[in-house]
């Protein structure tokens, strides 16, 4: 992979990455609303553009985040998988969640309650978790689909 990043700090270098108002989205899309197709992306509540959803799929891929395949039985459509590199981004997702409940629930009353998805619980267990489950989901869309990463 060429080297884009425009400075040698790690935080810099990471938002080069997933620093746009879309990619962690998707990851969060991928990691904790299991989506994994363009038109199951399409339908967040963002409301993300469609060319611009291609836009930021392709640069994930390209960066190694995820991986897109044919599905056997329907060439038309990709299948959207996070890499490990990608399922690593779960802390990252995790704390940002944690952060806007502490810090912008007084200004957006209506934001989703995150004791319900159990973040009441221990973080790193939740993150763990959600990993976890993740990694499930990898091998069971393989299996069904006899994909192979």
């Amino acid at each position: 992979m060429k080297n884009n990043f425009r400075s040698n700090c790690p935080i810099a270098c990471t938002l080069d990455i997933v620093g746009d108002k879309w990619s962690l989205l998707i990851v969060r899309d991928m990691l904790v609303q299991r989506k994994k197709t363009f038109k199951e992306f399409s339908n967040s509540s963002e409301k993300i553009a469609p060319g611009i959803l291609s836009s930021r799929l392709k640069w994930l891929e390209e960066n190694d985040l995820i991986t897109k395949q044919k599905l056997p039985d329907n060439q038309k459509e990709n299948i959207y998988l996070l890499t490990e590199k990608g399922i690593e981004l779960a802390p990252v997702i995790t704390e940002i969640i944690l952060w806007s409940d502490k810090n912008l629930r007084a200004q957006n009353s209506e934001m989703f309650s995150i004791s319900e998805a159990g973040f009441h619980q221990d973080k790193s267990k939740v993150t763990e978790g959600i990993q976890n489950n993740y990694r499930k989901i990898i091998i069971d869309t393989l299996n069904k689909h006899k994909l192979i990463l």
